[in-house]
């Protein structure tokens, strides 16, 4: 139980709480949103999450697990819970195969479909360790885990997973929970487990191709090649933008449905569809998923460049290889971007 001395007892208490379960609030997001594939329902998990453990807080027995474990069991069960009622957040290529015609205006925002989203590096505070629960990760192989278990292709390829096979994967191989621990918080057995362990890895090696960052450079390079794009993209400079791509990129917009795939389909279609204006286009450079990501904003009638969309980037040596521009403006704020491109002063 949480214990306070030498304070009135709710005014200590909830200050105890605090102090003890804030640390672990980002690792937490993160764990909520790869349970659910949205930075917003992952938020408002968290909120649950404290909710509940504050309700719960005279049952805490650190006797029995840490803090940290104990806030992942509630965090866990409350995302089992809010999947009840939920499906899967998909991606364009996970519903439809690739067009062939680039010259065709994407039909309709599919705005019933509940779709993944991106999430936002700045609510890790730049450091592996909210990505695992663990210290700051020094080992090279240990950074590069943290960072893939963020990764976008990585939370895609956990919505097509089972709710319950999805928290069995990620306990064990995110978190590095015993298969102990994830049957009882389960309330199966230990066997149930290691065969539900299993049943998703197999799922994930199904993951399309495209989506996997073989040979990927090192951050740096990713960067440099991701804010090159961005700029060639706001100038339409449809040549080096070309140049960029991998020859077998993928460029999908969710929510449209519409999505392409190889180099020159991609570079006809943002040839035809994204032309540059008198000054269209801007950008702001982010980070997503543990990858480079690009806040785009389009200039409106108004004159201002308003909120467009989220672009986020695989790079691999061959390139940029998998583009995913989240058309929802609504994400903005999540990236702490403005709704409007900030103009400069003029003197």
């Amino acid at each position: 139980m949480i214990h306070t001395v030498g304070m009135r007892p709710d005014h200590a208490a909830s200050e105890d709480f605090t102090r003890q379960t804030e640390p672990f609030r980002r690792e937490l997001l993160a764990h909520c949103y790869r349970m659910l594939g949205s930075v917003h329902d992952a938020e408002d998990l968290v909120q649950e999450t404290m909710l509940r453990a504050w309700r719960a807080r005279g049952d805490f027995d650190p006797g029995r697990a840490s803090i940290r474990t104990w806030l992942h069991r509630i965090a866990t069960n409350a995302c089992l819970t809010a999947l009840e009622s939920r499906g899967r957040r998909p991606l364009p290529s996970d519903l439809s195969p690739p067009s062939l015609d680039t010259d065709k205006v994407p039909a309709g925002r599919h705005a019933e479909i509940t779709w993944l989203q991106p999430f936002p590096d700045a609510l890790l505070g730049g450091g592996t360790g909210a990505l695992t629960g663990s210290a700051e990760a020094t080992d090279p192989a240990a950074v590069v885990a943290a960072r893939d278990s963020i990764r976008l292709a990585f939370v895609a390829a956990l919505q097509h997973l089972p709710a319950r096979q999805r928290a069995v994967l990620i306990l064990r191989d995110v978190l590095s929970w015993r298969a102990a621990e994830v049957a009882d918080l389960l309330e199966t057995t230990t066997a149930a487990v290691n065969s539900a362990l299993q049943r998703a890895r197999a799922q994930l090696q199904e993951a399309p191709p495209m989506r996997s960052a073989v040979s990927e450079p090192l951050p740096p390079r990713q960067r440099e090649l991701a804010d090159r794009y961005l700029s060639a993209f706001v100038s339409a400079d449809m040549d080096t933008l070309t140049r960029l791509l991998a020859e077998e990129v993928v460029l999908e917009m969710p929510p449209f449905l519409t999505w392409f795939s190889g180099r020159g389909a991609v570079s006809r279609f943002l040839s035809a569809r994204a032309p540059a204006g008198p000054d269209r286009w801007r950008a702001i450079p982010v980070g997503a998923n543990g990858q480079p990501a690009g806040g785009v904003y389009l200039r409106r009638p108004d004159g201002r460049h308003h909120a467009h969309s989220v672009h986020v980037f695989t790079v691999t040596e061959a390139g940029i290889a998998w583009v995913a521009a989240f058309q929802e403006p609504e994400l903005f704020p999540a990236f702490g971007l403005p709704p409007v491109f900030p103009e400069p002063q003029r003197a």
